[in-house]
């Protein structure tokens, strides 16, 4: 027929043809399909009507996201975990006790940092006012020899320690410290190679993995009892009890002390320093307290996020969810601007605040990544990129100067800032005078540099110290809070 419409095989639509109703279908399944067809349609209309409930509930709750960012060691972790501690303290409680094994590691560490500088050096008289020797000066004493000997045991339970912290599956992380690093502990090397091993420091894969696998190799009672690992055998407890009272002597040493001032190796300006507390953290039923867990030393390479709520905002129906982003800490992943904005990018599209970490007691210290470079200087270059980047224009900026207790114990100890900051002048060399200093140079930076005027927050602050660091954070948490509300037109 010519006016037969013929259909091309493009027409053919197999979608139609699964949904078009059986040929044979008899009344009473032409019903019950549409009975199916319809109870279908109603519950994917209410999964559509869920999923605009919780977009609109979440655009109503708000997130607020907040970057933390600072050179290693400079208190990023900790301000971090000042956070978990005042604003999810139920989740900061139940996860201390797995801090033990990262505090046991720093002791045992702090003992290897001081037999290190025992090992290779002859001392000179205490009386002879002169620097270490190789030909003139007196042997290590034998009492030392004697408490080096009985400290072998903590070498196993070093070794011990790292492999609790770092899973097996925890391959990145694990190469950082080198992948023979647990046999080579064991095997006995060239002492130069041995001593390349111990200079490096542990790092661990940000998050839940490291506490995960603790958790897990306790195999005791839930977390969330609070005492995990009280009731059963914790080897690295019982032979760092067994050596407590052979690390206290080691520490209180007359000639110790002497071979680490003169090496200028400062423990009791490090985190993770609990030398001064071994009657209490070498106990046996030893589980850690709150500034414990905001002491301890346990360097993150990489990001992590950490989510929390807060509690509600007056007159809002639910409290803030709060994103906090820390940026680990090595030179390569956040020193160079094009280093810079290869990390962060992700995170600068929509981040709320940053808190800048300047430890500025390290004024007179290298970095570890490259001894060619000053803290203090580096700290300085970092905050200027952060400054005058563009895409940071809109962004607050809190700049916390970190560690003044330290920097007040330096400069009441007789150590001239002027003689590593040249600028500083004939100033006072008080904890005042120079924090004020400091502030006024980061400042000018921040005015400087910043491609739109925008206010300048700083505080001098000591993150370990919990009192005053509670107070600072919530300040700043009010702030951003607020600012925050401004822009999502709520205030």
């Amino acid at each position: 027929m010519s006016g037969a419409v013929t259909k091309s095989p493009h027409d053919f639509d197999p979608l139609d043809e699964a949904l078009r109703p059986p040929i044979n279908e008899t009344e009473e399944d032409r019903v019950i399909r549409q009975a199916q067809e319809a109870e279908a349609r109603r519950v994917s209309q209410a999964i559509d009507d869920s999923i605009r409930a919780e977009k609109q509930a979440q655009k109503k709750k708000g997130i607020v996201r907040l970057l933390l960012l600072g050179q290693s060691e400079s208190g990023k972790s900790t301000t971090l975990r000042h956070f978990q501690k005042l604003y999810t303290p139920t989740a900061f409680h139940e996860e201390r006790i797995l801090w033990r094994s990262v505090i046991q590691l720093n002791i045992v560490r702090s003992v290897r940092t001081i037999l290190d500088a025992l090992s290779d050096i002859r001392l000179p008289t205490l009386d002879s006012g002169g620097e270490d020797s190789d030909d003139g000066g007196a042997n290590i004493p034998q009492e030392l020899e004697m408490l080096q000997m009985r400290l072998t045991p903590l070498r196993h339970i070093e070794a011990l320690l790292i492999a609790k912290l770092i899973p097996p599956s925890e391959d990145e992380a694990a190469s950082v410290i080198g992948s023979s690093a647990i046999s080579a502990y064991h095997s006995h090397r060239s002492r130069s190679s041995e001593r390349s091993w111990r200079a490096q420091e542990v790092f661990v894969r940000p998050g839940a993995t490291w506490k995960g696998a603790l958790a897990k190799s306790s195999r005791t009672r839930p977390v969330s009892l609070g005492t995990t690992g009280m009731q059963t055998r914790d080897e690295a407890q019982e032979v760092i009890h067994s050596c407590s009272y052979d690390i206290m002597a080691l520490w209180n040493d007359r000639l110790v002390r002497e071979v680490l001032r003169r090496r200028k190796i400062r423990l009791e300006e490090s985190s993770g320093f609990f030398l001064n507390d071994l009657d209490r953290v070498t106990a046996l039923n030893y589980t850690p307290n709150d500034d414990d867990v905001l002491r301890a030393r346990l360097k993150t390479v990489g990001v992590s996020e950490y989510r929390c709520e807060m509690e509600a905002v007056a007159g809002r129906e639910s409290g803030t969810e709060w994103r906090i982003v820390d940026v680990g800490g090595s030179r390569s992943q956040v020193h160079a601007e094009s280093h810079l904005l290869a990390t962060w990018v992700p995170f600068f599209d929509d981040v709320d605040a940053i808190i800048f970490l300047a430890p500025i007691s390290s004024f007179d210290q290298v970095l570890a990544e490259d001894r060619s470079v000053n803290r203090l200087e580096d700290s300085v270059l970092l905050w200027k990129a952060v400054c005058s980047n563009r895409l940071l224009a809109n962004v607050d900026l809190v700049l916390f100067l970190n560690k003044c207790d330290i920097l007040d114990a330096k400069l009441t100890s007789g150590i001239r800032l002027s003689k590593y900051v040249r600028s500083y002048g004939d100033r006072p060399n008080d904890m005042e005078t120079a924090s004020k200093y400091f502030r006024s140079k980061f400042s000018a930076i921040h005015r400087e540099y910043s491609p739109l005027p925008r206010k300048f927050y700083g505080f001098c602050t000591t993150v370990t110290d919990t009192t005053t660091t509670a107070g600072i954070l919530a300040s700043v948490r009010d702030m951003v809070v607020r600012r925050h509300l401004k822009q999502s037109r709520l205030l």
